[in-house]
């Protein structure tokens, strides 16, 4: 509505009578000069200046944007990106609370582990969160997509301080989380220590379940209280690029003000409730224990193989080195002759959604593709692909029992990668998760009969 009523004030009348109109048509000839030398030097669209750029396409500023002076390209380029940043930390936040559901709170409460107060003290108003994330995702992924359906590329349209005040609901359903994170805990440690059973699955899940990524419930309970301190920090970097003529500017301001002034009354109520955390306190010490996967990571993992976010799995990822060999005749003179990289890898799977009522059992639908995607470490604060995301229905995962710290990814193309951890448990781990994908997909048999002059000793391949 706010965007409508702003575009109808724009198109009144300029207050220009007929009578001057007139008068204006008859000067007509003596200004046409006058108007070409200022189309000549233009001043830019977003800011008013005059100092355009001699070659408007260079770099980032492309033809759309030769009215664009220099500053005002740049700003609109860190727009675009702060606003992406909001909408896919969100999506990451809303990856987090699913796990939360159907992970810990779903398969707990089949299994009777806990009773439903028990459930409710330990996960406290989760589904209202996610409800609120889902709604509020679907709003933010629309705007995006129509402001990219209209080439509108910078995003300029995408009012995310807007869209922010209508969802200002989601505030108070973070105050009740927030406020009960402590008794949460408490009872979680409280329940771990009585009962046998909850220990051995929590224990079992971080350790075998691979969409936990090693983490504990404890640390995807702090999800919420990571996210709503996030909230200034993200609107503040689209503050600081937008331009105070823009539509949303004054509600990026209020969004931010309010979501503060939650946070500070968040902190005022665990203060009288004797509790010795606060929310700012809590900010400082998650920048410490960031969480070792990179968000922008899996964006970029995203983005390269093209998948819908709600089907694709992120089952393992992290640090891995890598080297490719010039010949299959490496294993005879052993790894200390490879030349390793470091390099960042995603295990990503893309799997047909399961029904809301299949949720509870461990069943996960059908494996449609997997792929490894290969990062190489950050360069100049981005991330860059080291090739195209190598897709395991066309390779045949090995190990050799003469060089137990590696594992071999082959390609039918015949392109092979030699893979280690530091740790060797993991380099185990990654073998088998990614030999598991391997044959579930293709004709496994058949591609390995297409590697005739490599060694494979299949006999003595890791359990």
């Amino acid at each position: 509505g706010t965007r409508m009523r702003s575009a109808e004030v724009a198109r009144a009348d300029s207050g220009i009578g007929k009578t001057s109109a007139r008068k204006w048509r008859n000067r007509a000839a003596e200004t046409l000069s006058s108007l070409q030398a200022w189309e000549a030097h233009q001043p830019c669209t977003d800011c008013g200046e005059r100092d355009l750029p001699v070659e408007p396409d260079a770099q980032n500023c492309n033809q759309r944007r030769a009215d664009l002076c220099e500053k005002c390209c740049k700003r609109r380029t860190e727009r675009k990106e702060s606003v992406l940043e909001f909408v896919n930390t969100e999506a990451s936040y809303g990856e987090d609370l699913r796990i939360i559901k159907e992970e810990f709170y779903l398969p707990m409460q089949a299994a009777g582990l806990l009773s439903q107060e028990q459930l409710l003290g330990v996960f406290s108003n989760i589904q209202e969160l996610i409800d609120l994330n889902e709604n509020f995702l679907e709003i933010l992924q629309e705007e995006i997509d129509r402001a990219f359906d209209q080439s509108d590329d910078d995003l300029m349209t995408v009012c995310i301080g807007e869209i922010f005040l209508e969802f200002v609901n989601m505030l108070p359903a973070f105050q009740t989380y927030c406020l009960q994170q402590s008794s949460s805990v408490n009872m979680l440690n409280t329940l771990e220590k009585e009962k046998e059973l909850l220990r051995i699955f929590l224990n079992v899940s971080q350790n075998d379940n691979t969409a936990l990524r090693r983490m504990n419930l404890r640390s995807f309970l702090m999800a919420p209280l990571q996210r709503v301190t996030k909230y200034p920090l993200l609107l503040s970097r689209i503050i600081k690029a937008t331009t105070e003529y823009h539509p949303d500017h004054g509600s990026l301001r209020e969004a931010k003000s309010r979501i503060e002034s939650h946070l500070e009354h968040i902190n005022m109520k665990t203060k009288q409730e004797g509790n010795t955390w606060t929310l700012r306190s809590f900010r400082q010490d998650s920048k410490k224990k960031r969480e070792v996967i990179n968000i922008e990571m899996r964006e970029t993992a995203l983005k390269t193989v093209g998948w819908l976010r709600e089907e694709t799995r992120f089952v393992m990822e992290g640090p891995l080195q890598l080297a490719q060999p010039p010949d299959g005749q490496w294993v005879k003179k052993g790894s200390k002759t490879l030349k390793f990289q470091n390099m960042q890898v995603l295990l990503l799977v893309n799997m047909k959604r399961v029904s809301e009522s299949s949720l509870e059992s461990a069943e996960p639908g059908p494996v449609k593709d997997a792929v490894l995607v290969l990062i190489r470490d950050k360069n100049n604060g981005k991330f860059h692909l080291l090739r195209e995301p190598l897709r395991l229905s066309n390779c045949v995962v090995s190990t050799d029992p003469d060089c137990d710290d590696t594992f071999e990814l082959i390609e039918i193309r015949r392109e092979a990668f030699v893979f280690r951890d530091s740790d060797r448990a993991r380099t185990n781990h990654w073998f088998r998760q990614i030999r598991r994908y391997s044959r579930e997909l293709g004709s496994w048999k058949k591609r390995r009969n297409a590697l005739p002059n490599i060694m494979i000793s299949t006999p003595h391949t890791r359990p």
